[in-house]
């Protein structure tokens, strides 16, 4: 399977996957430097994602996107920030896919501070745009008091690296049971749980 995996941060998606053929597309040349590290295999490229989303989307079966989340998150219409707008990327991705791409993708995000403008399906405390039906999921609790802590939640270690802030890296990586839980679900794309997808769609359109 040649996967495409955008705004690939250090991996957390990533690093439980299997038999795939991955290209990560990471804006940060230092973080995209640890994802390489981390992944050796993998073909990284560091660019600006979304404008490569559209130039190579045809050339993947598979494509995660996880554009920022700084600006829809609920934490920071809560905190002490600069009213600005939210960056229309991630549903500007979400309808390219959906109308364009042949292929099965995954969009990403926070639980926004504002309802969703494209109904997403929610899943362990993260929206996902999908063309495939994602099943639940439950990511045990952790405990964000440390670095140290959030290494070994998501199991990447990145203690001996520096130029950035470890705990923004760490809590933006998706946890790696659920990242494997995703491509599962996008893998065993049968008729049936076309079926449970289309009932889910009807039933939250009521």
């Amino acid at each position: 399977m040649k996967v495409l995996n955008l705004y690939a941060g250090i991996g957390g998606n990533r690093k439980l996957w299997e038999d795939v053929e991955v290209t990560a597309v990471e804006l940060d040349p230092v973080i995209a430097g640890i994802y390489q590290d981390f992944f050796p295999d993998d073909k990284v490229i560091v660019d600006d994602a979304h404008k490569y989303l559209q130039d190579h989307y045809e050339e993947f079966d598979f494509i995660w996107s996880s554009p920022p989340c700084t600006f829809h998150s609920r934490a920071r219409f809560w905190g002490r920030h600069t009213p600005t707008f939210p960056d229309m990327k991630l549903y500007e991705e979400i309808i390219f896919l959906q109308h364009y791409y042949k292929g099965q993708f995954c969009v990403e995000n926070v639980v926004g501070y504002y309802p969703p403008l494209i109904k997403p399906q929610n899943v362990s405390r993260h929206y996902f745009w999908s063309n495939f039906y994602i099943m639940d999921f439950v990511e045990p609790d952790y405990d964000f008091d440390s670095i140290n802590d959030l290494q070994r939640h998501k199991g990447l270690n990145i203690s001996k690296y520096s130029g950035f802030r470890k705990d923004a890296v760490l809590r933006s990586a998706i946890y790696p049971p659920l990242g494997k839980h995703i491509l599962d679900c996008a893998r065993g794309n049968t008729q049936a749980s076309l079926t449970a997808f289309s009932k889910r769609v009807r039933i939250d359109e009521k």
